[in-house]
């Protein structure tokens, strides 16, 4: 999963990215005001936005409306130091999906930013399955046949990225934009050696390969029932 976090303050951008990055294992970019962030969220893909309201050069509301006319339905997150029932039906009626109220426990945060991702993509349980596969999304566990699979971190969110998109066509590229942010040089070559080492584990045991590749273009996770016989 890959998270924008929109932060003017320096320190606590950096402890919320190091939370996401170190607790959910979420890729994450940072923007330091809030035309840094709109052009960021126009421009790449999110799984989620967490917003802070006081920003320079442009204010987190005026973002939130631009990105949300531009027809941008990621889940937006906002940070916010005010109170009141007025100023949180203004958020919400801008297109803020939540909000949490400086100070905030960083576990409530990534909770919430959690259940956000999964509201996005269709559904707010935490667990996924196809057949016999079947993760948990809060604890990163994944389960084929009810044996449980010993994954990497890196494994682990390529395979809950596929899930979450079955039968869909996923670029390696797609998948190194929301494994890694800006800062990490990352090669194409990196994901065929995950994808691989993913492939061998989900198949042992397991006659039927989940994970098809298609040559030159990227992979898709088999969610095509068989027949029964």
């Amino acid at each position: 999963m890959r998270v924008l976090i929109v932060e003017d303050e320096l320190r606590l951008a950096e402890n919320l990215g190091s939370a996401l990055r170190e607790g959910a294992g979420f890729a994450v970019d940072h923007a330091r005001d809030g035309l840094e962030g709109e052009h960021l969220a126009l421009n790449d893909h999110y799984d989620a936005i967490i917003l802070d309201l006081m920003l320079p050069r442009q204010d987190g509301l005026s973002m939130l409306r631009h990105i949300r006319a531009r027809k941008n339905m990621t889940p937006v997150l906002i940070l916010t130091a005010r109170e009141g029932t007025e100023s949180i039906i203004q958020l919400l009626n801008a297109g803020a999906d939540d909000y949490l109220t400086k100070p905030f426990d960083l576990g409530e945060l990534m909770a919430r930013v959690k259940v956000l991702i999964r509201r996005g993509k269709g559904g707010a349980s935490s667990q996924l399955k196809i057949f016999d596969l079947e993760i948990n999304t809060v604890e990163q566990t994944a389960l084929r046949s009810g044996r449980l699979l010993d994954l990497t971190r890196t494994e682990y969110r390529i395979l809950e990225y596929l899930m979450h998109r079955p039968r869909a066509l996923v670029s390696k590229q797609e998948l190194l934009e929301h494994l890694y942010d800006y800062n990490w040089a990352h090669h194409s070559n990196v994901i065929e050696a995950h994808i691989s080492n993913l492939r061998r584990k989900l198949n042992a045991d397991s006659a039927r390969s989940l994970i098809e590749t298609v040559r030159q273009r990227g992979y898709r996770l088999d969610a095509i029932q068989e027949p029964s016989s």
